[in-house]
């Protein structure tokens, strides 16, 4: 008994020293630290606060505490320097390997820790909405890259649904767009197509149309706040679903809604995460992180509202296929594509 005491105190111990240092991370993305250090190479605490801001004393504090823990190193002459790898974790929004917002993920639920205990012992929610606006730019900036620089090679990848959306004048309809990047990206994929964007959040929907606009795509998608159910009838050949429909309180009525908004010959593609095909304990890293996303974030938001499905993040893919069927499709099957972050593609089958 006492190595296992011992080696879950040692795991408890890793565990604090993992939050401190998520936490960390989150003050020098926040503070714009780590952007001044890549962008103009390494400093002294005077000069970190000369670039970006802050107080002096903190920033000494900070930068201290990010060579003790490695992140940065300190050059012969007393300058921080942040390497090339990290900078690309912690700057470079253009990679794949981008994670500085997973760190403001968890602080925006970590702000929320009185709410989630209250939710935790009523039953209740904490609302997207409450979650403010680093969680919702941590989503969107998390995604971005996936959706900007790998999404176009999946879906010409996959002929079925490459053709759909290549048809003139395609109608496509993102639903849960938050920040807007997988509707540009559709956009930009498919300059024929007239692609729309869909959101419950308000100002998820503010945020994706600036997105847009900066993007140049202002005038080639359209954003609208509101849910599926505001989707004509037949009209649309293509409806995605990217990483939302685990956060929906009533997932079979948005299906149900985006199966009546289908075209003739029109395609639902569901992209959600990959997690096992069934509860296994012990899991892998994705299942416990997948975990942690949903007692944080994802479960008190779908609980948020009622009635509610209570889903969570762990939507395994018989959860969807379920959903899927009581919304009147035959069926899902699972996409070929592999390599795609946390994520798995589906396509619903009418």
């Amino acid at each position: 008994m006492t190595v296992k005491v011992d080696e879950f105190a040692d795991r408890l111990f890793k565990s604090a020293l993992g939050t401190a240092e998520i936490l960390s991370i989150h003050i020098g993305d926040r503070m714009g630290w780590y952007r001044a250090l890549a962008a103009q190479g390494p400093a002294t605490p005077g000069e970190l606060v000369a670039r970006a801001g802050g107080g002096e004393r903190y920033a000494r504090e900070w930068l201290e505490q990010q060579a003790i823990a490695g992140i940065l190193t300190v050059g012969d002459d007393g300058r921080f320097v942040l390497g090339e790898g990290e900078a690309e974790v912690l700057t470079d929004e253009s990679s794949l390997a981008y994670l500085a917002p997973m760190a403001r993920l968890f602080t925006a639920a970590a702000v929320q820790m009185p709410a989630l205990l209250e939710a935790y012992r009523t039953g209740g929610g904490v609302s997207w909405a409450d979650f403010g606006t680093d969680m919702r730019e941590s989503q969107a900036d998390m995604n971005r890259p996936w959706f900007e620089h790998a999404l176009p090679g999946v879906l010409a990848g996959l002929p079925e649904l490459d053709a759909v959306l290549r048809r003139p004048g395609a109608r496509i309809a993102d639903i849960g767009c938050g920040g807007g990047w997988s509707t540009i990206a559709l956009a930009r994929a498919y300059p024929q197509a007239h692609v729309e964007g869909i959101d419950i959040d308000a100002p998820s929907i503010e945020l994706a149309t600036r997105n847009a606009a900066e993007a140049g795509l202002g005038d080639r998608v359209a954003f609208r706040h509101g849910d599926a159910a505001g989707l004509g009838a037949e009209q649309y050949d293509a409806i995605f679903a990217f990483e939302c429909v685990h956060d929906m309180p009533r997932p079979v009525d948005t299906l149900a809604a985006a199966r009546r908004a289908l075209a003739p010959g029109g395609v639902v593609v569901v992209m959600d995460e990959a997690v096992a095909d069934s509860f296994a304990p012990p899991g892998d890293e994705i299942e416990q992180l997948m975990y942690g996303f949903s007692l944080l974030v994802c479960l008190p938001d779908g609980m948020a509202h009622r009635p509610s499905a209570g889903t969570g993040t762990v939507m395994r893919p018989d959860t969807l296929r379920r959903y899927a069927r009581e919304a009147g499709f035959r069926d899902l099957e699972i996409l070929p594509v592999e390599d795609f972050g946390f994520w798995r593609f589906y396509r619903l089958i009418p």
